[in-house]
């Protein structure tokens, strides 16, 4: 009997029923037809593009951006036991060769494949022998040049057509503008296509934008409202997360942080105890959530302000996806807006500034006009700023171009782990162990903490040692290169480079020029960007949800009636004297000595969102405080 999608999402899911669009959406695909589907952040792309693949014959190939992302979404098939592969960057000729023969006899119904692997020569020519069912293209707004993430590389997807062409393409995007969806559409060649946009709005999802000099307070009110919820707060910049971390911990609410430069061990402990609720709220950088299956989230904050509206609405859209109330709060004050402005133009790399940092960069590894090596070069970053001079963000956006036009090529994933293997026979490393020293204890704990060191290469974390040995990661470092001198192991100790190559033959301006156009466009688009935003926030009269779905081209009639622009018209209509319920709360306080929201909201009876709103205007005139028991005090 053939089995319906509904049968592979109970089986593999565990859900009775599709969420809204995604049945149609399957069904185009089963019907081999090219598709565009637009589904904002917790639509369930995933699933869309997952339930056909295992309904149909043959491999479905999925083209991703982010090789987290597809590390992520493989884990995810594999707890359902669905077989699924990609190409991990240090694959040699032979490892591709050998997996694509794994995908032709090894019953798998995945193949992940970033676009720049999907350009080479290799790969191509393997992908003709494969059965492929159909191409699902994921995060698509990378497509167009006027998508928010444009890749150069997406652009030459719409080779496989040639490769392969009688399958199907689905293009599955959380935010794109009509320009956008029309780039989609025109680059992937699509005639005879079908269409599926689901609306931005979230009649659950409320967006609230407070205007304070005291972020922390405002974070703090929060917490202490939504007790034991999950909840994100999103900051620009790893030494941000830790320190708010820090320092919430030490006001009693249980946090963590969460960042690229942290080990993998420490990111799967700090996203599981989140996951499973040990610690309430996680504060990351904003690549933190993409992929993640996690409904129940109930405020997402912004601690500081993201770079445009398409990424702010898939930010805030991981907060309330099993469609009951939630929050985006974002807090910013008028520096804020004006450091968002300026620092876009401060680092913009401009043609000229990209051609300088060309020319230096054939200069630091001495090119020849007109040489391309065959070789690839360890680079670092900060010490090619240094050198030259060059200020590291500037010079970042600029190598950024450079790599998207397929000009240079740059795996920042380059021996981020050391390795280790033991030589000696177990008997020795035993007899080693019992001398009773700490590099004997060094080795007992890798021996003991890392599977198959006498067979093979395994990834080390030499922070983790230092923990466990309580010694510095310094004093762990020697003694694993002194074990390596008495030739116990063999210590690859991992470079804190990345692994550079040059795609195309110096030639200088020359080079640049055939991109400047492009450069141009990116960076008045990023510009564009950033005063919609920004007029976004300083717009208080319309309805936040109206100003976001206007910006994707879709109209709405009614007010939101949840966001912070609709409350506050709301109190208006109310006539609430604020300045005399405030004075109303002080008094309240300096009988009660403490209190919490809950009681001063029993108390008045002027409402939950009303008292709230009281409370913030006390905070900020620094006239009460929250205790370390979340109490509210009057300031003596």
């Amino acid at each position: 009997m053939q089995k319906s999608p509904l049968d592979i999402l109970q089986k593999f899911w565990n859900y009775n029923s599709f969420k809204e669009g995604q049945e149609e959406i399957i069904q185009s695909i089963l019907q081999k037809k090219d598709t565009i589907a637009l589904l904002p952040t917790g639509g369930g792309k995933s699933i869309c593009y997952q339930i056909p693949a295992l309904l149909s014959n043959g491999i479905c190939v999925v083209v991703s951006p982010l090789l987290a992302l597809i590390k992520d979404q493989i884990q995810q098939l594999e707890n359902k036991n669905i077989r699924a592969l990609s190409f991990s960057p240090k694959m040699t000729q032979s490892d591709i060769i050998r997996t694509f023969d794994n995908l032709k006899f090894g019953k798998y119904k995945f193949l992940y494949i970033s676009p720049e692997r999907l350009q080479s020569a290799l790969i191509q020519e393997k992908l003709k022998e494969l059965p492929i069912s159909f191409v699902a293209i994921d995060e698509a707004h990378c497509i167009s040049e006027w998508g928010h993430d444009f890749r150069p590389s997406y652009l030459q997807i719409k080779k496989i057509r040639e490769i392969q062409p009688n399958i199907p393409i689905v293009a599955l995007t959380a935010t794109a503008t009509n320009q956008v969806l029309k780039d989609i559409a025109k680059n992937l060649e699509f005639k005879d296509f079908a269409f599926f946009k689901k609306s931005f709005y979230k009649k659950n999802l409320a967006y609230q934008f407070f205007n304070t000099e005291d972020k922390i307070s405002r974070i703090e009110q929060i917490l202490q409202k939504f007790q034991k919820k999950p909840i994100i707060i999103y900051t620009n910049n790893r030494i941000g997360t830790e320190k708010l971390s820090n320092y919430l911990n030490q006001r009693g609410f249980s946090t963590s942080f969460f960042h690229a430069g942290m080990s993998q061990e420490e990111k799967d402990k700090t996203f599981e105890n989140w996951f499973k609720e040990k610690i309430s709220t996680i504060i990351a950088t904003n690549a933190f959530g993409m992929g993640i299956d996690k409904s129940n989230v109930r405020v997402v904050i912004h601690y500081t302000l993201p770079n445009s509206i398409e990424n702010y609405v898939q930010e805030a859209g991981r907060a309330g996806r099993d469609l009951e109330k939630a929050f985006s709060a974002v807090l910013y004050n008028e520096e804020d807006l004006y450091q968002l402005q300026t620092k876009n133009e401060k680092n913009k790399a401009s043609v000229t500034f990209v051609k300088e940092i060309y020319k230096k960069l054939n200069q630091f590894f001495r090119l020849a006009i007109g040489e391309i090596p065959e070789e690839t070069f360890l680079f670092d970053l900060q010490e090619f700023c240094n050198i030259y001079n060059f200020s590291p963000s500037k010079t970042f956006n600029a190598f950024n171009y450079l790599e998207r036009e397929n000009i240079i090529e740059i795996d920042r994933n380059f021996n981020k782990k050391s390795t280790l293997q033991i030589l000696v026979p177990s008997n020795y490393a035993i007899r080693y162990i019992e001398r009773d020293t700490l590099k004997s204890h060094l080795l007992k704990v890798l021996i003991r903490n890392y599977g198959g060191l006498f067979d093979n290469f395994i990834a080390i974390d030499e922070s983790i040692l230092s923990k466990k040995l309580h010694l510095s990661k310094k004093v762990i470092i020697q003694y694993l290169e002194e074990l390596q001198q008495e030739e116990i192991l063999e210590y690859r100790q991992a470079l804190n480079k990345a692994e550079l190559r040059f795609l195309v033959p110096r030639e200088d301006d020359r080079t640049i020029n055939r991109i400047s156009k492009t450069i141009e466009q990116q960076n008045k688009l990023k510009k564009r960007k950033i005063e919609k935003f920004v007029a976004v926030i300083e717009e208080d009269e319309i309805c936040r949800s109206k100003q976001i779905l206007d910006y994707f081209s879709e109209k709405s009639e009614e007010n939101c009636g949840i966001c912070d622009v609709c409350i506050s018209k709301k109190n208006k209509a109310k006539k609430i004297d604020f300045q005399e319920f405030c004075k109303g709360i002080l008094t309240y306080l300096q009988t009660n000595k403490k209190a919490t929201s809950r009681e001063i909201i029993s108390h008045f009876n002027f409402g939950q969102e009303n008292t709230i709103y009281a409370l913030n205007i006390l905070l900020e005139k620094k006239l009460i405080r929250l205790s370390s028991q979340n109490k509210f005090e009057l300031i003596k």
